[in-house]
């Protein structure tokens, strides 16, 4: 939780591997209207800030360590942006979000890589299904099945 005018507050990242690729990710809600920063401090051949499209209510970082960092940390910082949209309901003082720091592989987070592997089964299933069905249900002469109306 961070104060809403000019929060700023400074997250250790412990236990990196050298040159490994890391995303650090803040998610926030929307309901409150804010901005958030991530800067990387020390050593970090980095991407750059918000690299690719803006995702909504998230703000990300990507790195790649090197070798032997010691110290290496995140700078978050937080802006009021856009206004309340309830009339006569004050503005929060604090905004609550969570940060989450993901090891990469080939630009996927490792905890997401199941997820591919379940797109590929399916992909593998929908090509070798087919020729378990009987000839009732396959299209005739590689045509597929349309349904004609007579007049």
């Amino acid at each position: 939780m961070l104060p809403l005018q000019n929060g700023d507050c400074i997250y250790q990242l412990r236990e990196l591997k050298p040159h490994t690729w890391y995303e650090v990710k803040i998610s926030y809600p929307a309901s409150i209207p804010a901005s958030f920063s991530l800067q990387l401090i020390k050593g970090a051949s980095g991407l750059g800030l918000n690299q690719g499209r803006k995702l909504l209510n998230t703000e990300k970082l990507i790195f790649k360590t090197v070798n032997d960092q010691v110290g290496m940390s995140v700078l978050v910082n937080v802006k009021p942006e856009g206004i309340v949209a309830i009339p006569g309901k004050q503005e929060r003082e604090y905004v609550v979000f969570n940060i989450v720091c993901d090891e990469l592989f080939l630009g996927i987070p490792h905890k997401a890589w199941y997820v591919v592997g379940l797109l590929l089964a399916c992909l593998v299933l929908a090509f070798v299904i087919p020729s378990f069905l009987p000839p009732l249900f396959l299209p005739k002469n590689g045509n597929p099945l349309t349904a004609s109306k007579e007049s």
